[in-house]
């Protein structure tokens, strides 16, 4: 199977007692995009984070637990278990509950495209007839679909005239954001009839069928550019992947350091350089004076 029609979800798409199996392909591609990562000039090494906690320095992964935050400085701990009991399990099937016209779903409420393809030969025809019927009325089934332990929204439509169908994960009404509040600084008054008839002339002008080949994304294709004339002169640097063990005590200590000097705390003592001897150790008896906690910072 070729890398761009990678099976994403296999299952069963239901209407009433018809039930046809079918399979999701991700309908965005990804690796044509390109990525950045952060690297020190100096050292030519990738930038590592420490995940730290003030006095505590590097925090181990067990010891992380996610936290909602009631009010501010109270929160409730939320163990792995308890969310994972939340997560739905899949039944491996698309419900489509209702249909729509097409288009009655406003474009905000879309999310995520994916490809529905036949899931064998026995399905194609049921699928052909579903997709088929789709076209000739206008419409949209609407359902919901299990993904990854929680219940999407989604919107069966089909691509064209003869073609195939696509799954649009939709936003939740609860998850966007109230558009008569946000819109309702604008002012009532109608606008000049004549200047409303000149932009509907402006509009019918350049009206046509809508081509998405025709736009570039011209930042990309620069930033393409931009790589490979760096790649033909030879600009490429070795990166080391993983830094040294030394380098890795040095970066943990400077993060220890600063998140105890944060909480005015005591400085812990640097690793002995090579080739010196280590720092006597203080007299018994005698305190050492303890390092001056900074100033705090005003708002």
């Amino acid at each position: 199977m070729a890398e761009s029609a990678r099976t994403f979800w296999k299952g069963h798409l239901r209407l009433a007692l018809v039930s046809i199996p079918v399979r999701l392909v991700a309908a965005e591609k990804t690796e044509s995009e390109i990525r950045f990562h952060q690297v020190d000039r100096n050292s030519k090494q990738r930038i590592r984070y420490l995940k730290v906690a003030p006095g505590k320095g590097e925090v181990k992964k067990e010891d992380i637990v996610l936290a909602y935050e009631v009010e501010p400085g109270n929160y409730i701990f939320m163990e792995d278990e308890e969310l994972d009991s939340l997560k739905l399990s899949s039944r491996h099937t698309i419900e489509l509950s209702q249909f729509v016209d097409a288009d009655e779903i406003e474009p905000l409420y879309f999310d995520r495209p994916y490809y529905v393809l036949p899931d064998g030969e026995v399905a194609e025809e049921g699928y052909r007839v579903l997709r088929d019927a789709l076209w000739a009325r206008r419409k949209v089934g609407v359902g919901q679909l299990t993904l990854r332990g929680r219940e999407n929204l989604v919107a069966l439509f089909p691509m064209g005239e003869g073609q195939g169908l696509v799954l649009d994960t939709l936003r939740y009404e609860s998850e966007l954001k109230n558009a008569d509040d946000i819109f309702s600084s604008l002012g009532r008054e109608k606008p000049r009839e004549d200047m409303v008839r000149m932009a509907e002339d402006l509009i019918e002008q350049r009206s046509e069928p809508f081509d998405a080949a025709k736009f570039r994304n011209h930042y990309a294709d620069a930033l393409r550019d931009l790589v490979k004339a760096k790649l033909g002169r030879g600009e490429t640097v070795p990166v080391e992947e993983q830094a040294e063990p030394g380098a890795k005590v040095l970066d943990f200590m400077e993060a220890l350091k600063r998140s105890v000097a944060a909480s005015g705390g005591e400085t812990p003592p640097e690793p002995p350089k090579k080739g010196k001897a280590p720092a006597k150790k203080a007299v018994p008896g005698k305190a050492a004076k303890a390092p001056k906690a900074p100033a705090r910072r005003r708002a």
